[in-house]
């Protein structure tokens, strides 16, 4: 999907729910033909169900709404808050149901981890943000640390065509046989913006590493800085090489990674890498204010990405993720902003003493999880492409 810039695009940063979630309802709210909308998690809390009833007021007006949302993110969503949204007149695909059985199968990585929407083919909004409320209740009095975009312009466009095309897949293979053609898409939305913006998207066929490439040449090229903020960070070798690179030849690099245990085997695996890294130069922070959910970056003040795509195996190499990637620098500097002002506030950074004070309990504890991430890739048969 990727096919080079688009100038023109009016490109607002959100930060966390409370920028996203508010945002979001109020384009629905005024959708008039169609509302496209894709989320890894659609949870039934008071946030789920308060743009569950944004959709259903839509289509109950008229507006064509569909929804697609992951088997697995979302397994408990169909019986639940779904059916409510079924019979309201929402259309609903789900991805790959997660059956019952407790074997681990190859297709049961590959997920729909996107959170994408367009509303009337105008207004699209891309992101690391799903369905779900902001907290994690009783842990921490912080919003989730996450990031999205509302974008206006010809970049909606490439984005709708997108989701329609997933849409159909899905509905293709739920129906199992081939449906029938969608109405044709609206207008290509005209330039209304600064921006120029490229659409990147991973799936299994022609986009297998468009994300992965994308992060490889901007870091290649990356003269004084490159700031990352990436929830799940467990980098194949390429990534590790051109980061531990740029760091050598004076580039600034920093991380802000996960510094609350959310997944046991993803953070401890992470922590495996720290050694290596610090060693290079390369600054590492880890985020306690509270949850860290983002999948950005921005390098040389000009260069940024916002997506849904973590920087480790799972995203890199089988889910179905979307980031865009901007070059302008107005728009860099802000995310930078945001970004080191977390730092400042809500992060402790990780240096080579920590390491060595640590207990052998905790080094233990990320070698056996490295060690149990690369056997799940050695199941699904992409330990190789992981090594490269």
């Amino acid at each position: 999907m990727h096919s080079g810039f688009l100038p023109g695009n009016q490109i607002a940063l959100l930060e966390t729910g409370a920028e996203f979630f508010p945002a979001l309802t109020a384009a629905i709210a005024a959708a008039q033909h169609e509302i496209q909308l894709e989320t890894y998690i659609f949870a039934d809390d008071s946030t789920g169900r308060r743009i569950a009833a944004a959709l259903t007021s839509a289509a109950q007006r008229g507006v064509a709404v569909r929804l697609l949302v992951d088997g697995f993110g979302s397994r408990e969503f169909v019986a639940g808050l779904g059916a409510a949204l079924i019979a309201g007149g929402v259309q609903l695909l789900v991805y790959r149901p997660d059956p019952p059985s407790m074997k681990l199968r190859r297709y049961r990585l590959r997920r729909l981890h996107r959170k994408l929407a367009v509303v009337d083919g105008r207004t699209a909004f891309i992101g690391g943000v799903n369905i779900v409320d902001d907290y994690n209740e009783g842990e921490t009095d912080q919003p989730r640390l996450d990031y999205a975009l509302r974008i206006e312009g010809p970049l909606v466009t490439r984005i709708h065509a997108a989701m329609r095309h997933v849409w159909r897949l899905v509905r293709w293979s739920t129906l199992g046989r081939r449906p029938p053609q969608p109405p044709p898409p609206p207008l290509p939305a005209p330039p209304c913006g600064p921006i120029a913006a490229a659409l990147l998207i991973r799936d299994n066929l022609r986009h297998r590493r468009d994300i992965e490439n994308a992060y490889l040449a901007a870091i290649g090229q990356a003269q004084y800085e490159i700031v990352v903020a990436n929830a799940y960070f467990l980098p194949g070798m390429r990534l590790r090489h051109a980061l531990r690179a740029a760091a050598r030849r004076g580039v600034s690099v920093v991380l802000l990674l996960q510094g609350r245990v959310e997944h046991v085997l993803q953070h401890y695996a992470t922590q495996a890498l720290y050694a290596s890294l610090l060693a290079s130069g390369i600054r590492i922070y880890e985020y306690r204010a509270s949850y860290l959910h983002a999948k950005v970056a921005v390098i040389d003040h000009r260069w940024a990405t916002v997506g849904s795509s973590n920087i480790d195996p799972f995203s890199l190499l089988l889910a179905r993720e979307a980031n865009v990637v901007i070059r302008n620098t107005r728009f860099s500097l802000k995310l930078r902003r945001r970004l080191l002002h977390a730092i400042a506030t809500g992060a402790t950074e990780i240096r080579l003493d920590d390491l060595q004070r640590q207990s052998w309990l905790v080094t233990l504890a990320g070698k056996l999880a490295y060690g149990i991430v690369r056997l799940l890739l050695d199941v699904s048969g992409y330990s190789r492409h992981y090594a490269e």
